[in-house]
């Protein structure tokens, strides 16, 4: 499957914890970005500023929403958060933390889940706790747009060959306009499923026509029962 590896963005550009908010508009506007990691000393993400951070200032205490009753209760995290973004001056003034992050190797369905559940538009990558590169939703986007023999290559090295450990050459695969066409023959029915399943998930393939023959159906075997007391059977 593709990986985070395969579409983010390295080396990165970031900022450290002091760097001026003018410093930090200005390296947005010169890369063209909407949003960098900040890092500590060692390479460690300790948030992220983007364009929403800078909004924020821009709008002034009357963008600030209010929780009912806050006068009484108190603000919520994110309005308290919001109000002291209006009076940053540094990166770690106005930054967003603590920074979602995801590993390199995570399949970039994963990454796509994380940013619809939070809301955001980049993830800093990470190995080690150490910052190695950024995808955003635009990279997330282009793995989409590849050509049909891409696909199919994909499908052959990244499914077959290195997630199933098959051959590819026990297959034959085509891809037109997205769509998938998958003929083989495998030993079990589950082995042909789990072809079917994983090149579905393939960034780009828009549906899978299967026609891969089996030989044993073990869809319906289950796990053998061993009696504790006598593994081997009664004497």
């Amino acid at each position: 499957m593709t990986s985070v590896r395969e579409v983010m963005t390295s080396p990165v550009v970031t900022v450290r914890l002091i760097a001026p908010l003018k410093e930090v508009a200005q390296l947005l506007v010169d890369n063209k970005i909407s949003g960098l990691p900040v890092i500590d000393v060692d390479g460690t993400v300790l948030g992220v500023v983007s364009e929403a951070d800078f909004l924020v200032k821009e709008g002034g205490p009357d963008a600030v929403r209010h929780r009912p009753l806050a006068r009484f209760i108190g603000e919520s995290r994110t309005s308290r958060s919001q109000l002291e973004k209006l009076h940053a001056t540094r990166a770690a003034d106005a930054m967003t933390a603590p920074a979602i992050t995801i590993e390199s190797s995570r399949p970039i369905s994963e990454a796509a889940r994380i940013m619809t559940d939070h809301g955001i538009n980049r993830l800093p990558v990470v190995d080690a706790d150490r910052l190695v590169g950024i995808v955003t939703r635009a990279d997330l986007v282009r793995a989409y747009v590849r050509s049909d023999d891409e696909l199919a290559d994909t499908i052959r090295e990244d499914v077959i060959r290195r997630m199933l450990w098959l051959d590819p050459g026990l297959f034959n695969v085509q891809v037109k306009h997205g769509i998938a066409s998958i003929s083989g023959h495998v030993d079990r029915r589950s082995t042909a499923a789990m072809v079917e399943e994983a090149t579905a998930a393939v960034p780009g393939i828009i549906d899978v026509e299967p026609s891969i023959a089996w030989s044993l159906d073990d869809s319906k075997i289950g796990p053998a029962t061993v009696d504790p007391v006598h593994p081997y059977g009664p004497r």
